[in-house]
């Protein structure tokens, strides 16, 4: 997903499974996984390659996450609980403690924290993982322009209305601002690309 393992590189189940401490059946069966969400490509008797990154499909990447982004927001507003609401004021309170210098990793599993927990708030088990996969795919090409984005920390911290809708049960608001949000990130992109 980070790129650090570049495209097309060969991935080595034992070096893995040293890596991770780990055998080699939880190895090879998230490995499968990563294979069944396009992330690598299986290769009988030749290997397990990293996925190819596709500049191409970030249009359609784009659409699927609007319509899945501004639904999950929706429902999420509009089934929002107590409990909910104190787990999205700490995200908050710690979207309002980035800084201008913020390590851009940090920055990132920010914005995935935030992502996901709008998925889990929709209730909504399909949709969270269509959503997750979707986010996953967008978040590789992210990686790719990366070194290229300027101002990281405004992205996330756009975050803030978005969650602040949501708290609010304002669910047309909310999916409003989240398909924004998504429709931003691709502009962003595609001009970095």
């Amino acid at each position: 997903m980070t790129l650090a393992l570049p495209p097309g590189s060969l991935v080595n189940e034992r070096d893995l499974c040293q890596e991770f401490g780990l055998g080699r059946t939880p190895v090879r069966e998230a490995l499968h996984r990563l294979a069944d969400d396009g992330l690598v490509e299986v290769w009988p008797r030749r290997g397990i390659y990293v996925g190819a990154v596709d500049v191409g499909d970030l249009r359609g990447i784009s659409e699927l996450r609007v319509e899945l982004e501004g639904f999950a927001a929706r429902l999420a507003a509009e089934r929002i609980t107590e409990t909910d609401r104190a787990e999205l004021t700490q995200l908050r309170s710690e979207l309002e403690r980035v800084h201008d210098d913020a390590d851009e990793r940090h920055l990132i599993h920010l914005d995935q924290r935030i992502h996901r927990l709008i998925y889990r708030l929709a209730r909504n088990s399909f949709l969270e993982a269509a959503a997750d996969r979707a986010y996953v795919l967008a978040l590789r090409l992210w990686f790719l322009a990366l070194e290229r984005v300027e101002r990281l920390e405004d992205a996330v911290h756009d975050h803030r209305v978005l969650l602040d809708t949501i708290e609010q049960g304002d669910g047309d608001h909310a999916a409003a601002v989240a398909r924004e949000h998504v429709e931003d990130f691709e502009r962003q992109i595609r001009q970095l690309l």
